[in-house]
C-alpha cells in the first residue's frame, strides 16, 4: 500500500509540475491544484508513521494515553483545513482568471499570444 500511495503522490506532483510550466493560466492553476493534492497526500501518509494503525484518535476510559494505543488525529485536521483553502484559493484564482481574460482578451501568463509560426514565413 506504501508503494501506491509513494506512486500517487510522485505522479501528482509531477504532473503539478509539469502544468506549472505551461504558458496558460488555467493550467497553472490546475497544477497547483494537482500540488496541493499531493502535499495533502503526503501530510496524511507521514502522520500514520510511528503510531498505531487501526486505533481511535479519541481518549478512552481505561487506556493507557500514549501514542500507542492512539491515531494522532492532527494530520487529519491538517488535510481537511488544506482542502477547504485550497478550494477557496481555486475558486478565487478562477475568478481572477476570468477577469484577466476579460481584460486582456487572452490566458496567457505574460499577457499575449505567441507569434504564430506560419505567419513568420
Amino acid at each position: 500500500m506504501e508503494l501506491v500511495l509513494a506512486l500517487a503522490i510522485g505522479v501528482l506532483t509531477g504532473s503539478g509540475v509539469w502544468l506549472l510550466l505551461r504558458p496558460r493560466t488555467f493550467q497553472i492553476i490546475m497544477g497547483l491544484a494537482l500540488l496541493s493534492y499531493a502535499v495533502n497526500l503526503f501530510i496524511f501518509s507521514m502522520g500514520r508513521l510511528g503510531l498505531a494503525t487501526g486505533k481511535a484518535p479519541v481518549l478512552q476510559a481505561g487506556v493507557v494515553q500514549d501514542l500507542v494505543h492512539y491515531a494522532d488525529p492532527m494530520p487529519q485536521a491538517l488535510v481537511l483545513t488544506a482542502i477547504v483553502i485550497g478550494f477557496a484559493m481555486t475558486a478565487l484564482f478562477l475568478v481572477v482568471l476570468l477577469a484577466s481574460r476579460g481584460l486582456s482578451g487572452t490566458d496567457h501568463v505574460d499577457g499575449h499570444e505567441p507569434p504564430d509560426p506560419r505567419d513568420l514565413v
